[in-house]
């Protein structure tokens, strides 16, 4: 049985929680296999909305394994914080496993990536303060702290301080801020060890051993393609690698990259970005207004999970999206919020950029030729009705199947399911992912 990864096709935000809660009714084991809590998904099902930043979204389903993988960056506080709140709604957590080879976020991962976006000023990335960027370093330094040392004291407490005496060197000597004491956070960290260990193991044998026994074995991403740290809008990108590219999400949970079958990208049927960096097709009118705030009353609308910041709006950017299907290898095309354009008259895809008074219709690798860039729009009519209780294609209003159809034609990649609204059953399955 297949292994098939979800990954986010944009700038991250386009529904992949939404879109894994509805394909994890198949599989046996859904895994997260990168970010850490600067990403999050929304899930509404029958028992209600939820708001999920580490635990797999097929966590729902009492009979699926959901595991966190070791290209995760952990924070327990906030692992513990979830685990908590799903148990007090009567989710079963037993299930859920993580990775012995996560590395964890430390306080001082926390201080150092609100002190560097400071430091930045107006050239500031726009992180979540969350402290992802700094763990990642230290993983890469060598000197970064895994879940598996939470288990032995004897293997924390130089690891610990290891760590620390860095962060506290940069902290006092680059920024002036205070140290951070050793002690508080040895004590917290063995706590959180204590009450994590029976949620840890080695999550590449439970992948691994799903496989074989011809179960199907989801991955789940986090945050969009287009904030890849090789193939993103560098350098405003995460810090992590949320693509399928370069075997990403293989790694991420500890397997090889032949035993990934299928990779999904899903996209929003408009574009949305949190943070800073170039965004092409971009808008600062009424359309912009009408699609964040399209369900906003529900406690929903284009506002972070993670942060509540509003997310910054613009038409469907073809030649970006074009981009993220060919380097993530991508089988098919999960098409999100499809319902947000129900009331538009007009709806705009861009098909080129025009640089220079030339076309172009590759994506640039340079920020600084991304704001540059005008877009090249292609104008299509909108349907002006409802498409939320729509469940097959040939019931959807003709001028969305055309911009559907359009859709696959400038991505190059079928669309094979397609999302009306929030819950689980707002969706139209048009070939089936497993």
């Amino acid at each position: 049985m297949p292994i098939v990864v979800v990954v986010g096709g944009q700038w991250g935000d386009e529904g992949k929680g939404r879109i894994v809660d509805l394909l994890a009714r198949k599989a046996k084991v859904v895994a997260r296999y990168s970010a850490g809590n600067n990403a999050g998904h929304t899930i509404v099902n029958e028992r209600g909305e939820f708001k999920l930043n580490l635990v797999p979204a097929g966590i729902f389903y009492p009979e699926k394994t959901c595991v966190i993988g070791n290209g995760v960056a952990v924070d327990p506080a906030v692992l513990l914080g979830e685990i908590g709140m799903l148990t007090e709604k009567g989710i079963d957590t037993s299930r859920l496993v993580l990775s012995d080879r996560a590395h964890l976020v430390m306080p001082w991962h926390v201080a150092l990536d609100k002190l560097d976006e400071a430091s930045r000023g107006s050239s500031a990335i726009g992180t979540t303060g969350k402290g992802i960027g700094p763990c990642f370093v230290d993983k890469v330094a060598r000197r970064g702290v895994r879940v598996a040392d939470l288990l032995r004291s004897e293997d924390l407490v130089p690891r610990m301080q290891t760590s620390l005496d860095y962060a506290n060197k940069v902290i006092t000597g680059v920024y002036g801020a205070e140290p951070i004491a050793f002690e508080p956070c040895y004590e917290t960290y063995r706590e959180y060890g204590s009450r994590l260990a029976p949620h840890i193991a080695d999550v590449q044998e439970i992948v691994l051993d799903a496989h074989k026994r011809g179960e199907y074995v989801l991955l789940e991403g986090a945050q969009g393609s287009l904030l890849d740290l090789d193939h993103g809008t560098y350098p405003y990108v995460t810090s992590s690698v949320p693509s399928s590219s370069s075997s990403g999400a293989a790694l991420g949970v500890g397997i090889g990259p032949t035993d990934i079958q299928r990779v999904v990208g899903v996209f929003k049927s408009y574009s949305t970005r949190v943070g800073n960096g170039p965004f092409p097709t971009e808008l600062f009118d009424d359309v912009a207004t009408q699609l964040r705030d399209h369900g906003k009353e529900d406690g929903r609308g284009e506002y972070g999970t993670t942060t509540g910041r509003a997310r910054r709006i613009g038409w469907l950017d073809a030649v970006a999206a074009r981009y993220s299907v060919r380097f993530n290898g991508l089988a098919a095309v999960a098409l999100t919020r499809l319902d947000v354009l129900d009331n538009l008259k007009t709806i705009k895809i861009c098909t080129g950029y025009e640089l220079d008074g030339k076309i172009i219709s590759s994506f640039p690798s340079r920020e600084s030729t991304l704001e540059r860039v005008n877009p090249v729009y292609e104008e299509l009519p909108g349907w002006e009705s409802p498409t939320t209780g729509v469940r097959t294609f040939d019931d959807l209003p003709p001028q969305a199947r055309a911009f559907i159809k359009r859709v696959e034609q400038l991505l190059e990649c079928p669309v094979d399911l397609i999302s009306v609204g929030p819950s689980r059953e707002q969706a139209v399955i048009v070939n089936p992912i497993f």
